[in-house]
């Protein structure tokens, strides 16, 4: 059963307790964040969609969490995207709105391709796709990192306490134009503690590890046969915006939008315009709030 903490929900999962926001009501919004990122990526995005719509976000184990899981909690794109499903399933949600940007948007396809039936419809917000995975240079350098012992992986970590640090393509500089003080929160619990430091290091090395993940389920993706929203990022540096065309033309139900003045954290740099053009998706699917389920 789900419990409260400190403003966030948990609930007991195979890999450990996951924390997660839930806000609003109406039909059911699940948005999934990046590697070493938290919910707060989607604050601005719950804040105005969270009105019509009930809002969930969980704290998925990426290095940003605050609660670490089992040693042996397979934090693969695989064992996340399991990790995903085995949530819906225990908020028993139906016919949800499932959303990732980044790493978010990878597991989504996971989930996708592997035929889970309480998705409806879903959102892939400027995301790793095919081969770019781990994406560009930003996730290059950070799973290389990942092979660094946990305490050595922390103090390249501290590093990112510098804002010119955090401002590097190598770092976030490429994948937000305005989040930086959310950047700059997200690094928090790998800094402080030992297990979230574990976590993140296991979580890139099997990114590392398997870099054929989203190739592989290519076939299985393009058999998704519901609505699908491609939301990218004009001026995206880290995940091409070709990718976007690409998987608009994969999937049968897609829809694309490109977004412009953001880069791939298109929920820190345009959470208005995300918003509305996710209410316009919604409303084309029969999950506008004036219908909805």
């Amino acid at each position: 059963m789900p419990s409260t903490h400190h403003g966030r929900k948990q609930i007991e999962l195979s890999a450990g307790t996951v924390e997660y926001e839930d806000t609003g009501e109406g039909p059911a919004l699940v948005l999934l964040h990046g590697a070493l990122m938290d919910p707060s990526l989607w604050a601005d995005v719950v804040a105005d969609l969270s009105a019509d719509y009930r809002c969930i976000v969980p704290a998925l184990p990426l290095g940003a969490h605050t609660l670490p899981v089992h040693l042996d909690a397979d934090l693969s794109l695989d064992g996340l995207a399991t990790l995903t499903r085995e949530f819906l399933a225990a908020l028993d949600l139906r016919d949800v709105t499932l959303a990732g940007n980044d790493t978010g948007g990878a597991i989504v396809q996971a989930v996708l391709a592997s035929g889970e039936e309480r998705v409806g419809q879903a959102a892939l917000v400027s995301c790793d796709a095919f081969d770019n995975f781990p994406p560009g240079l930003t996730g290059k350098v950070v799973v290389f990192t990942g092979k660094l012992p946990p305490r050595l992986f922390g103090l390249f970590m501290q590093q990112m306490r510098l804002r010119a640090l955090r401002r590097l393509p190598i770092a976030f500089g490429w994948l937000t134009k305005r989040g930086d003080a959310a950047t700059a929160r997200w690094i928090r619990p790998v800094l402080g503690e030992q297990a979230i430091r574990r976590d993140a290091v296991r979580m890139l090395r099997a990114m590392g590890r398997n870099k054929n993940v989203l190739t592989d389920l290519t076939e299985n993706l393009a058999a998704f046969d519901r609505p699908v929203l491609v939301a990218w990022a004009r001026e995206d540096r880290v995940m091409p915006p070709e990718h976007g065309r690409r998987l608009a033309e994969l999937l049968p139900k897609a829809q694309l939008v490109e977004i412009s003045d953001s880069y791939t954290l298109i929920p820190l740099d345009q959470p208005a315009e995300f918003a509305r053009v996710m209410r316009d998706f919604l409303a084309q699917t029969g999950q506008g709030t004036d219908g909805g389920n």
